[in-house]
């Protein structure tokens, strides 16, 4: 008898021990958050300053998407570069850093110093071997195909991301020419959602290229032309974001690259305006506790009678 008590008394202690805990709800996932950055030359600094702001609030980015200056600062992020060393490499960065002016049909300038800018800068140099999956954006110059590259070398990628028509030659992959991704994805906010991404924040590097009047010279007839290009895909784009994230940078140049603290605060300031937003997609609603019902009142076993 004196085992079957025992039985008893460890039963009802279990049970009173499950009375005194509540059950914890079950965790929510919290959803995979994209980053879709679109092109925007040396306004495109202002991409630092966002992405430090969701690293320093602890926001999860699980992928990220680039387009033009969007792709070489999303290779830089991806690649493993701190942010303390992408604002010392914004700093320092100048147009002639990747960019050489050339005498050709095609453009009047060459990207091809960004593969020595890029070689030295990136601490990874494949797709495969980035911390964070990156989409790269381009579009071919022949058939007008969107394209988004995902493996293999960044480099080339990223300079035919950058390849901005006009200005630019074409960079050539495999066989075939591309120029800028602005031309199929000024923001790439679908191939991002595309990557696995269940919420996109879009930044779009809004400004004009020009004052009131007429232009200076060519490159401003080319950038405006872009600038009312992009306005007029915004629908396209803004239907594959969750949040739109547009730094203040229209009084920057396009070739602003001196006045890189200043862009990284426009992004730090439009991203801290978002947050809030940004953590209801990550909060987990408190749930009530739920209560045991109370233990059976303890049962005391009665002798056996003797034979």
């Amino acid at each position: 008898m004196n085992g079957f008590g025992k039985i008893i008394r460890s039963v009802q202690a279990f049970g009173r021990e499950l009375s005194r805990k509540p059950v914890s709800p079950p965790a929510v996932p919290i959803p995979s958050i994209g980053v879709a950055l679109g092109g925007g030359f040396a306004r495109g600094i202002a991409h630092i300053g966002v992405l430090k702001v969701l690293e320093e609030e602890n926001i999860p980015v699980r992928v990220i998407a680039g387009t033009s200056v969007g792709a070489l600062i999303g290779a830089c992020y991806c690649s493993g570069l701190t942010l303390d060393e992408m604002h010392e490499l914004a700093h320092n960065t100048r147009f002639t850093s990747f960019a050489r002016w050339t005498l050709s049909r095609c453009g009047f300038a060459s990207n091809d110093r960004m593969i020595a800018f890029l070689t030295r800068t990136l601490k990874c140099k494949t797709f495969e071997e980035l911390r964070i999956p990156l989409g790269v954006t381009a579009t071919d110059f022949n058939s007008g195909e969107a394209v988004v590259f995902h493996s293999g070398s960044v480099i080339d990628p990223v300079r035919a991301s950058c390849a901005y028509p006009g200005m630019f030659l074409p960079v050539e992959i495999r066989g075939r020419y591309f120029v800028d991704g602005m031309l199929s994805h000024p923001v790439p906010s679908h191939p991002v959602r595309e990557m696995g991404a269940d919420r996109v924040i879009a930044v779009h590097l809004r400004g004009t290229w020009t004052q009131k009047g007429a232009p200076r010279h060519l490159l401003e007839v080319i950038g405006q032309s872009f600038a009312i290009a992009q306005d007029t895909m915004s629908s396209i784009w803004r239907s594959g974001a969750d949040l739109v994230i547009e730094p203040d940078v229209a009084g920057y140049a396009y070739d602003d690259f001196k006045r890189a603290d200043d862009l990284i605060r426009v992004g730090e300031a439009a991203m801290r305006a978002a947050l809030p937003e940004v953590r209801k997609w990550i909060q987990i609603a408190p749930q009530p506790e739920v209560e045991m019902p109370p233990a059976p009142p303890e049962v005391r076993s009665a002798p056996m009678p003797a034979d």
